[in-house]
């Protein structure tokens, strides 16, 4: 290694690299991180203040069926009435805050109940939060002996969210119904916001320890600022995102010196993750793994810091609804299945119906033509997010850190999971969602290749093309991120695929 002047008069020459490492001085690499960081917070927080539920007449419109002269696919219902404005989208989104207003308000996890009544046609009627404006979901399951109505969400990040609701309601007075801008925007703000600023700042400083390239570092850090699905779901209560931050979290305690210290965070917040998004179990386990090789003593710290949130997720998933299992894993029982449910319809064939119930929630398709449209297809991990693709490459670099070298295992398990278990890409979403809290990992694996391609303008290009289409993926669905993909809208658009 040579040091020399680059073409702005400054840098270090490395004679097998072929180029200039450093081209510029720190301190202006820090303005850039600060300037891109401080844009993509202001607007996400934009977007967030400006949250609110809107109705495309293109979701409302049915299309005629080519095939069939006169017959339409189904499309959602336009309001009889004006409907009233909220700043949460659907399903997904307003189970989570139905347990949140539950919990504060009634002090229970129960968001409605089934009562018996003979004068209704199909003999009972359904009420509670669940059944009230603004709280309407079908992600809910119905215990079949107490008749109380649950959400299907993982009960930790609810209480988490519903403790600062108890704080905003205790000293503001703010309810809920009443307040719903001043409540979620808030909850939002703390919850997705404020992680992921967080996450990003921590990001720039990987970047200087494990990139050398200028352009490397700042094309990731791009990328993880507009090319990543994470900053279009912060505007909506969700698992991913904070889940994706506590993966942030963890790696950048891993990735430090050893100690108990270090050990314990990154331990801590890999449970986290786990509570939050399930999967992200395989992360932990190389993570635990990647300490054993390195620093066995470590582990001392790091499994209690695992277990202690994925112990308070078991315990209260079990004060909710009396089951040690979680809800998410009975999918497809007795629980999602009960009459008048929306997952009933699963049975369709059962039911003697001839053909499946229209919509994504009941695809129905090989087994391979699902993993593709789920890896390169109209919900693609690599097509809508094509910067991926260059982040595969980094899985296979010279000199990556160990426990990076184990992301394509994680990755594989993750992704053949849900091929395996699960047909419908997640339901109204605009990404892979399942996926997403593998984006830090993805990131870090990107590294290496960008400070490569970095060092060719052919090699730059590709980097330019690959981060505009991601960027103008992840910017698509600006209004609701629970919509289907470009590409899906698309592939309806040309009548090739309809579900």
């Amino acid at each position: 290694m040579v040091r020399g002047p680059g073409r702005d008069g400054t840098g270090i020459w490395h004679e097998a690299a072929g180029g200039y490492l450093v081209g510029m001085d720190l301190s202006l690499r820090r303005s850039l991180y600060m300037l891109m960081l401080v844009g993509t917070v202001g607007v996400m927080t934009a977007r967030v203040a400006n949250v609110e539920l809107l109705y495309e007449p293109s979701v409302h419109t049915p299309r005629p069926k080519s095939d069939r002269p006169g017959e339409f696919y189904p499309a959602r219902k336009w309001p009889d009435k004006l409907p009233a404005a909220w700043p949460t989208f659907g399903s997904n989104d307003r189970a989570r805050w139905a347990t949140v207003k539950a919990l504060v308000e009634e002090g229970t996890f129960v968001i409605g109940r089934r009562v018996d009544d003979p004068k209704e046609p199909k003999g009972y009627r359904d009420e509670g939060i669940r059944f009230t404006d603004g709280f309407g979901s079908v992600d809910i399951v119905l215990h079949p002996d107490r008749k109380e109505f649950y959400a299907t969400k993982p009960p930790l990040f609810t209480v988490l969210v519903a403790g600062e609701y108890w704080v905003l309601h205790k000293l503001l007075k703010w309810n809920l119904s009443e307040y719903r801008w001043e409540v979620v925007v808030t909850c939002l703000l703390t919850f997705n916001v404020l992680p992921l600023a967080i996450a990003l700042w921590l990001l720039s400083r990987l970047l200087e320890r494990y990139a050398t390239t200028d352009w490397g570092r700042l094309f990731t850090f791009s990328v993880a600022c507009w090319g990543t699905f994470l900053t279009t779901f912060a505007v909506t209560l969700n698992n991913h995102v904070p889940a994706a931050c506590c993966i942030f979290f963890a790696i950048y305690a891993l990735l430090g010196p050893p100690g108990l210290g270090r050990a314990l965070v990154a331990g801590l917040f890999a449970g986290m993750a786990v509570s939050l998004d399930l999967p992200s179990a395989a992360f932990a386990g190389v993570a635990g793994v990647v300490l054993l090789l390195r620093s066995p003593r470590d582990l001392i710290g790091f499994v209690p810091g695992f277990l202690a949130p994925v112990l308070v997720q078991t315990v209260l998933g079990y004060m909710s609804i009396g089951t040690w299992i979680p809800i998410q894993a009975q999918f497809g029982g007795p629980l999602y299945e009960y009459p008048g449910s929306h997952w009933e319809k699963l049975r369709w064939r059962e039911q003697g119906l001839t053909e499946r119930p229209p919509g994504i929630d009941f695809a129905e398709e090989p087994k391979h033509v699902y993993a593709f449209h789920l890896l390169f297809g109209h919900h693609g991990l690599f097509s809508l997010t094509p910067v991926w693709l260059l982040a595969v490459a980094g899985f296979f670099a010279r000199g990556q850190e160990r426990l990076f070298r184990f992301t394509p295992l994680v990755l594989a398990v993750v992704v053949g999971f849900y091929i395996y278990e699960t047909n419908n890409y997640g339901g109204w979403t605009s990404g892979p969602r399942w996926l997403f809290w593998t984006t830090p990992l993805l990131i870090l694996a990107l590294v290496p290749v960008a400070d490569r391609v970095g060092r060719s303008r052919f090699g730059r290009g590709v980097g330019y093309i690959c981060l505009a289409a991601s960027i103008f993926s992840a910017t698509y669905p600006w209004a609701n991120p629970w919509r289907h993909p470009w590409i899906y809208q698309w592939c309806e658009y040309m009548d090739w695929v309809h579900y």
